[in-house]
C-alpha cells in the first residue's frame, strides 16, 4: 500500500483551516475586529455585540468609534493592534485605495496567522484578489464578502452577504455573517463575492433611475404618488427600490426621501460602484449600455454636490429638469 506524504507547507495549511473551522463552530462570544463604522458598518458591529460576541473597533471618526465603545466595544488607534487582537477581522470601508491601504497598514505592523478577515467593501474583484494574496503571503486567510440590503438591512441584521473564497473559507465565516445577515452565499473564488456585488449595484443603480422616472412621469400625469406607488409594488414594475426606498418624499416615511435625502447610500457611493462596473466591463469586452449611462447621470449629481446625499436623490434631479 502507498502512503502519500504531506508536504510541510501543505500540512500547516490543513492544520491552520482545521483550528479556524473548529473555531467557526464553537458556541461561545468571539473576538471580531471591526473597521470601518459609518452607516453600514456601525449597525453591523452593533449587531455582533447583540450577539454576545467581544468587538474591538477602529475608524477615523472620533465619534464613530465613541458610539460603539458605548455599546461595550474596545476602540483602537490604529488597525494594525486591533488585528492583533481579534480572531476575526471584518473591514467596511468606501473604496478601492483605502482597502488596498488598511490592510497594507494591518500587514505592516505584523499579524497573526490565525486571524481570518472578511472584507465586506464595495470594491473591484481585482483589488479584492490582490489582498487575499498579500494576506496570504503573510500566513493569514481573507475573504471577500461584500453585502446587500443597504442601511435598513443593516440595521435589522438581514443583509445579503456574497462570499469569495474556498468551500471551507465560507464555512468558516458563514457563523459570523449570520450575525448580521439572513441570506449567506458562497459566490464561487477569490473575488466572485465582488463581482457578484458590482453586478447587483448595478442594477440597483439602474432601477432607482428608472423608478424615479417613473414616479415623476405620473405625478405629472396627475396620479397620486402613493397610489401609483402601491401599484408598481402589487405589479411587474416592483423592486427593492421601489419597496423600501421610493424616491419622492412622503411615499414611505422612513425612506431617506422623508428627511431631505439624508443618510441612506450615498449618491457618492452608487457612483463609485458604477464606476467598478464599467471598468471590469471594459476589460471583459462587456457592453453595459444602460449601466453606463446610469454612471453618468450619478457623475452629473456628483458635479452639482450631492455627493453625500442618498442615491434617491436622482429623482428630486430628475423633476426639477435638470437631467
Amino acid at each position: 500500500m502507498a502512503f502519500r506524504v504531506m508536504s510541510t507547507n501543505s500540512l500547516k495549511q490543513a492544520t491552520l483551516l482545521g483550528e479556524l473551522l473548529a473555531r467557526s463552530f464553537s458556541t461561545g462570544p468571539k473576538n471580531i475586529g471591526f473597521i470601518g463604522l459609518g452607516n453600514m458598518g456601525g449597525p453591523m458591529a452593533s449587531n455582533l455585540i447583540s450577539k454576545g460576541h467581544k468587538l474591538h473597533v477602529f475608524d477615523i471618526s472620533a465619534d464613530a468609534k465613541d458610539a460603539l465603545k458605548a455599546k461595550g466595544a474596545t476602540t483602537y488607534d490604529n488597525v494594525s493592534e486591533l488585528s492583533k487582537a481579534s480572531d476575526f477581522v471584518v473591514t467596511m470601508l468606501p473604496n478601492n485605495d483605502i482597502v488596498a491601504n488598511t490592510y497594507d497598514s494591518i500587514l505592516a505592523g505584523g499579524i497573526n496567522t490565525s486571524t481570518f478577515f472578511i472584507d465586506s467593501s464595495t470594491i473591484d474583484p481585482n483589488v479584492a484578489k490582490a489582498v487575499q494574496q498579500k494576506v496570504k503571503a503573510a500566513g493569514a486567510t481573507f475573504v471577500d464578502a461584500p453585502v446587500s440590503g443597504g442601511v435598513p438591512g443593516a440595521k435589522n441584521a438581514t443583509l445579503t452577504f456574497m462570499v469569495g473564497g474556498t468551500a471551507d473559507e465560507y464555512e468558516t465565516v458563514k457563523g459570523i455573517l449570520e450575525g448580521m445577515g439572513k441570506k449567506i452565499t458562497h459566490c464561487g473564488g477569490y473575488g466572485m463575492g465582488q463581482a457578484a456585488k458590482v453586478c447587483n449595484n448595478m442594477m440597483l443603480g439602474i432601477s432607482m433611475c428608472g423608478l424615479a422616472e417613473c414616479m415623476n412621469l405620473a405625478i405629472r400625469l396627475g396620479l397620486d404618488p402613493k397610489v401609483f406607488a402601491d401599484i408598481i409594488n402589487a405589479s411587474t414594475g416592483r423592486s427593492w427600490a421601489s419597496e423600501i426606498n421610493n424616491p419622492v418624499p412622503g411615499v414611505i416615511p422612513t425612506a431617506p426621501a422623508a428627511n431631505s435625502y439624508a443618510g441612506g447610500f450615498a449618491t457618492g457611493l452608487i457612483t463609485k460602484d458604477l464606476g467598478i462596473a464599467s471598468a471590469v466591463a471594459t476589460t471583459t469586452n462587456t457592453p453595459i449600455p444602460l449601466g453606463a449611462l446610469t454612471h453618468q447621470i450619478y457623475r452629473t449629481l456628483m458635479a452639482k454636490g450631492l455627493a453625500n446625499k442618498d442615491f434617491s436623490v436622482v429623482y428630486d434631479f430628475i423633476k426639477n429638469d435638470k437631467a
